[in-house]
């Protein structure tokens, strides 16, 4: 019998060639940068929770690396057999063929005899039905090697709690006890290893079709191998804009997966317009319309966008756990005569920018004049959230809001060009509307979640001044982009041809 990891069987309950590839092939696995993200949120939280369950010091952690597999096991069940032992982070068991190591072990002693709470540390906010799964086949090994436990819980992070700085992360977790409903499931992980282990034995992956679980409750790394060999469809049917999964799974039991054949009364008006002009490879573009909408904006206007970053474990004093914070900003300025100026903020200190942002925000936004922005929840949320940090600011940050104008409903409802595949995101918008503009040609920063890693990386103490500096010329570049394309946009849209922007 071949020893599967924990992973390995909560891969198996995504999709069994999956699992396989996990086994036999795992160096055809390429993780994107989110999945990367995530697990490095998953490091973060865990080395908070041993402080948290842990704030003396008292207890030991397996470290696998240092002590290799072997030692880690033979370790973990002398400390998990001693009425010494405080509490254990990263304890191993292995049984029936699987090896599971858990985050927190909490001794129970109860009329002379130890038992064991077993605390699981997620990253998430709430409990996930798939973290059910891997709770269950942690409980079902750690059972399985001849221990006794009292109790099982999740620990997830609470939004709702403020971090107050110095390090005191007391709070950050919230528990949800699952003890009863884990107990129950044995036997359904007993049949979960069971058929892992027969399809684990088998020389070729099972043929599993994909679909939805290539990125449910995982966006699975397999995905590029999986999908090489299958036939490109020429047109297809995520493409239609907004079209619900509902709807797509209606199409795919009908063997429909291209919109060229969509009928026309199963569409919105949207969606048939995005087919006609992929199919037709002809670009709409409602001029008059556009020019309309944006005839009854004065000057000056303003572009603006923002860049904002988020901490499973808050690092700054009065935030909360994946809280948007503000840290760059990008303004164009455009007044009457053409002239085109562009003001930024860019923090990479290391301190909270919050207020520094809202204040340099306000000063450059002036009172008057349309400020143009590209989805325009995004930042009118944010400028909420500012507003009620900084009360003191609040009616000059609230003022800015009321001047905002979406471009993006403008371009939604007025231009289609096939190269946006259905997409209005300014990333696809751009190249179709200023084919001369794109931000492949930026260097190091190209778009959103590489400018938050870029922002991690810029803020961390181990970076050099150079690379920090060059980190910060790459934020910048990217972010001006962002409103100079706005700009381009408004100039196309509202028929300026006449300026030289």
């Amino acid at each position: 019998m071949r020893p599967l990891s924990k992973s390995k069987i909560v891969a198996f309950r995504q999709c069994a060639k999956r699992f396989w590839l996990e086994v036999h092939q795992p160096h055809l696995r390429e993780d994107s940068a989110a999945t990367k993200a995530t697990f490095e949120q998953g490091y973060d939280v865990g080395n908070i929770a041993r402080n948290i369950y842990d704030p003396e010091g008292y207890g030991d952690l397996i470290d696998i690396p240092s002590e290799g597999f072997e030692r880690a096991f033979e370790r973990s069940a002398e400390l998990l057999r001693s009425t010494k032992t405080k509490s254990i982070f990263e304890a191993g068991f292995s049984a029936s063929g699987v090896l599971a190591f858990a985050d927190v072990m909490l001794p129970v002693r109860k009329k002379g005899k130890l038992s064991w709470r077993m605390v699981e540390v997620k990253s998430s906010t709430s409990v996930k039905d798939y973290h059910l799964d891997d709770i269950a086949i942690q409980v079902f090994v750690a059972q399985s090697s001849g221990i006794t436990l009292d109790s099982v819980s999740l620990a997830c992070i609470d939004t709702n709690w403020v971090y107050p700085g110095k390090g005191d992360y007391r709070g950050l977790l919230k528990e949800v006890d699952l003890t009863k409903e884990t107990f129950a499931r044995m036997a359904e992980v007993e049949e979960w290893i069971a058929q892992a282990q027969i399809i684990c034995k088998k020389k070729k992956p099972p043929n599993v079709a994909m679909g939805e679980h290539c990125s449910t409750p995982f966006e699975c790394g397999f995905s590029e191998y999986c999908s090489q060999n299958l036939p490109k469809v020429e047109f297809p049917i995520q493409w239609l804009p907004r079209i619900t999964a509902k709807k797509i799974a209606e199409l795919t039991s009908r063997k429909i997966d291209d919109m060229r054949y969509v009928s026309e009364d199963f569409l919105n008006d949207i969606q048939q317009r995005v087919k006609k002009h992929t199919l037709t490879n002809t670009v709409f573009f409602d001029a008059q319309g556009a020019k309309a909408d944006l005839a009854e904006y004065s000057f000056p206007a303003y572009f603006l966008d923002f860049e904002t970053i988020q901490f499973a474990v808050p690092i700054w004093k009065g935030t909360k756990p994946y809280q948007q914070i503000t840290f760059q900003f990008s303004v164009h300025i455009l007044n009457r005569n053409g002239e085109l100026k562009h003001s930024e903020f860019l923090d990479v200190s290391g301190k909270n920018p919050s207020k520094a942002f809202a204040e340099e925000l306000i000063a450059v936004c002036k009172k008057q004049g349309p400020v143009f922005v590209y989805n325009a929840g995004f930042e009118t949320t944010r400028i909420k959230e500012l507003a009620l940090l900084y009360p003191a600011l609040s009616k000059q940050l609230l003022a800015i809001n009321t001047r905002i104008v979406d471009l993006l409903p403008i371009a939604r409802e007025h231009y289609y060009h096939p190269s946006q595949q259905g997409s209005w995101s300014i990333k696809k918008v751009l190249p179709a509307v200023v084919p001369e503009l794109s931000y492949e040609t930026l260097e190091g920063v190209q778009d959103g979640g590489m400018a938050m890693s870029a922002f991690l990386e810029a803020i961390d103490k181990n970076t050099d001044e150079v690379r920090k500096a060059e980190i910060k010329q790459q934020l910048l570049a990217y972010c001006k982009l962002d409103t100079y394309a706005m700009v381009k946009l408004w100039q196309i849209f509202s028929g300026r041809t006449d300026l030289e922007l």
